[in-house]
């Protein structure tokens, strides 16, 4: 690592590729030989126009999609869409039918039952969200306008492991936090939004990636900005976009095509969490994961020691060895190292010896 840097275990905002960073960095004073920051440039200037363009076209080739699919740039966070996507797509006839498997899943069921849209097709919180509900556990309305599902969950360390069969009913995923970490079959999701500051950049943007039938018609009795027509129509322009951090996400989405793309993230991944999850199940139950085995996140790790003192102690001395981020969130308790795309080797490398020396030192 570079001098005075730790590795980041935040579960976001998040660790960020050092050659972006680096990047961002260098041209962070004159962007473009426009003689101005990214921060001060108009967002109807050429040289913004290239980045936010080619950030939407990078995006659609890392997934493998076409022209019948867009990307939006809204602001609001992922918490916004929670309530844009009912109002938008659901009704008491069509309502949007819900996967609770963990809070933001569960956040978001909680405001389409606010707007009277909302139904539940299956929940894994009776066993404290430790697993993924199966596809035979979901229960899906036909008539449901959609089927919504939190794809990764940061809090408790569960991850989908298979795409659901909705039985013709339009899939939409919340994929915060693992967007572009894997291929997948995306066009079998007709609408993926991301919160950027987990895997793809700063806080302050969402990524919306859907089926242009879907995003260019919307309920004409919304408020303009809460219409995705509204961002369709105006190429997410219609005001003044987050240019910075969309100019982020455009230099992540660029660094993964250079790294070879969502392959090579797959793979390093599943290399990086095994390293973590060995120091977890080779402990003889010192560490306790929290989620089960086959729907282990590949990135947040999240486990338990044998008393909330040495948990406390762990986040402490992980620190003073330069390993941040490691406490777990209050609704789980424990621990939590969320170990996304810039998350080298090393870093994981790092956090299981640590690990290892901890167990000793207090088992």
């Amino acid at each position: 690592m570079e001098a005075n840097r730790i590795y980041n275990f935040n579960p976001g905002p998040a660790m960020l590729p050092l050659p972006v960073l680096k990047e961002a960095q260098a041209e962070f004073l004159n962007f473009r030989e426009s003689g101005m920051s990214i921060l001060e440039i108009s967002h109807r200037a050429k040289q913004y126009d290239e980045i936010h363009n080619q950030t939407k076209a990078d995006v659609k080739e890392l997934m493998g999609l076409g022209d019948d699919y867009d990307v939006l740039f809204i602001q609001g966070g992922a918490s916004l869409q929670f309530d844009m996507i009912p109002m938008n797509f659901a009704s008491k006839e069509h309502p949007g039918s819900y996967v609770l498997s963990g809070s933001f899943a569960s956040k978001a069921y909680k405001e389409a039952e606010l707007l009277g849209v909302g139904e539940i097709a299956a929940s894994s919180k009776d066993v404290n969200f430790r697993h993924i509900p199966t596809q035979e556990e979901l229960k899906i309305n036909p008539d449901a306008a959609y089927v919504h599902l939190c794809y990764n969950n940061t809090i408790y360390g569960t991850e989908y492991h298979y795409i659901p069969d909705t039985k013709g009913v339009p899939l939409f995923a919340d994929m915060s936090s693992d967007m572009l970490s894997r291929p997948l079959d995306f066009k079998k999701f007709d609408f993926i939004y991301a919160g950027v500051q987990k895997n793809l950049g700063p806080a302050g943007v969402v990524l919306v990636v859907a089926k242009k039938s879907l995003i260019e018609k919307s309920r004409e009795t919304l408020p303009t900005m809460l219409r995705y027509d509204t961002f369709y129509a105006k190429n997410s322009l219609y005001n003044t976009p987050p240019a910075f951090c969309i100019y982020m996400v455009g230099k992540v989405a660029a660094w993964i095509k250079a790294q070879g793309g969502l392959s090579v993230m797959a793979e390093r991944n599943a290399k990086k969490a095994k390293i973590v999850y060995d120091a977890i199940d080779n402990s003889n139950g010192f560490y306790r994961g929290h989620a089960d085995k086959d729907s282990r996140s590949l990135m947040n790790v999240t486990f338990r020691l044998p008393s909330e003192e040495l948990e406390k102690k762990f986040a402490a001395e992980a620190l003073e060895n330069g390993l941040g981020g490691t406490k777990g969130h209050r609704s789980v308790g424990g621990m939590r190292t969320s170990i996304y795309n810039a998350m080298p080797y090393e870093g994981c490398e790092a956090l299981a010896d640590f690990m290892e020396k901890f167990r000793k030192a207090n088992a």
